[in-house]
């Protein structure tokens, strides 16, 4: 039997630490090659990890929910010589490398990081531990120096700031209150009121923390547009029948609607960026997120990458695919990454229109309604007549800090033209 440290594996190019959910093999347990060890979190996609061969789990280095850098030690193995321990663990030469150049650089970030302690004023004293928690849920020093502390001379502990998010962050939106003799703060407790209590899930606290962090880091704007698309929908009807024969693929609205952004971004390509400081960075690449929904009622952003380079086969087939595995859980940590713009379809659950929060670190989001059949007032040659036509709101929320409205309202107004000029004498 040979000993051997097992390391947290890369699962995705931009991928750089894992949250251990579970651990399905206890210390002393036996596994055989191909067994799943363990749980492994990364953003919204878990991930399982195989044993690479079969022997025993002798120590676990981590515990749930911890969070470990890739390539950190997380297990010590016994694999079974009869089959032999995998070659990429087995070498000494190869662990020493791996300890050098992947373990201790995550190490060496944490010290960084964790090191010194914080004084927002005179006043307030922020530990490493205070000042951990307050990064995770994005609390300021401003909103910090607002909660007492019930520590040695006025200190913050932890249980101060874990009753203040436990409160609803009563000062998160509070000015500066300027120092007048006398006055108080007022008690801005909450009545939370009685009743079942739903814990959260790990995906939906993500989701949460994602939200706030994303109202807090982008002052967002939301403009709208009405696009007529009668002409998309009638073709779409016409020939769904005969590209599910010829392609296998059903043709949904969303690839449509991916095609006609892609387009409409390429024609404003300043949409497609990021702000980095004080640098905007203009993406090369146009990667498409669709906000999905799942049947526990959490939300996932599955990615088609270089949407404008896809033909309408090509939208379908992938988004298909994509969707299905988000249902399934089948997403790998690589196809939610990189969006660089978001659709979300308000309109699957019947909503007339949305204001979008923005992807971070994405400029924009756009919303599509539901498609309503509506009189309108069309203007022909022999005269103003009503018709049913199929009509959809579109709402695009952007960050302030980057995108005007000038930007802004011509990208949504071309994505509408791209809908309503749909050639009809496309072929399949």
């Amino acid at each position: 039997m040979s000993k051997t440290e097992f390391k947290m594996p890369k699962m995705g190019e931009s991928i750089s630490e894992g949250t251990i959910i579970n651990w399905l093999v206890n210390e002393g347990d036996s596994f055989e090659e191909g067994d799943i060890l363990l749980e492994v979190a990364t953003d919204k996609v878990d991930n399982e990890v195989p044993a690479p061969a079969s022997g025993k789990m002798l120590e676990h280095k981590f515990k749930a929910k911890d969070v470990v850098p890739v390539g950190e030690v997380i297990a010590i193995l016994e694999f079974s010589e009869e089959k032999g321990a995998p070659k990429s663990t087995s070498k000494t030469s190869e662990k020493t490398v791996s300890k050098t150049e992947i373990s201790e650089k995550p190490k060496a970030q944490k010290q960084i990081s964790k090191s010194a302690s914080f004084k927002v004023n005179e006043n307030v004293f922020i530990s490493p531990l205070v000042d951990s928690i307050a990064r995770k849920n994005h609390i300021s020093y401003d909103e910090l120096a607002r909660i007492s502390g019930t520590g040695k001379e006025g200190r913050l502990r932890k249980s101060d700031v874990t009753n203040y998010l436990e409160n609803g962050r009563p000062f998160q939106f509070a000015q500066a209150i300027p120092e007048v003799s006398g006055f108080q703060v007022p008690d801005l407790k909450f009545d939370k009121g009685k009743g079942k209590i739903v814990e959260m899930d790990r995906m939906r606290q993500m989701i949460a923390d994602h939200m706030v962090f994303s109202k807090h880091t982008s002052p967002h704007v939301t403009a709208y547009v009405e696009a007529d698309l009668t002409e998309m929908v009638n073709w779409r009807n016409d020939i769904k029948v005969a590209f599910q024969k010829k392609y296998n693929e059903k043709l949904t609205f969303t690839p449509l609607f991916i095609e006609c952004v892609a387009k409409a971004i390429t024609d404003f390509p300043m949409i497609n960026s990021t702000l980095d400081g004080k640098n905007i960075i203009v993406k090369d690449e146009i990667n498409i997120g669709m906000a999905t929904a799942l049947p526990s009622g959490n939300l996932i952003v599955p990615v088609v990458k270089n949407a404008d380079k896809k033909n309408l086969k090509e939208l379908a087939e992938t988004t298909n695919e994509l969707v299905g595995k988000a249902r399934d859980n089948k997403l790998k940590a690589d196809e939610t990454k990189g969006s660089t713009f978001t659709i979300s379809n308000v309109g699957t659950f019947g909503s007339l229109m949305g204001t979008p929060i923005i992807n971070q670190p994405e400029a924009a989001i756009l919303a599509t309604g539901i498609i309503k059949k509506r009189a309108e007032v069309m203007e022909r040659e022999e005269g103003d007549i009503i018709e049913i036509r199929q009509m959809m709101y579109l709402s695009l929320s952007f960050d302030h800090r980057i995108v005007d409205g000038y930007l802004a309202g011509s990208f949504l107004r071309r994505i509408a033209d791209y809908m309503e000029q749909f050639d009809t004498n496309r072929k399949i």
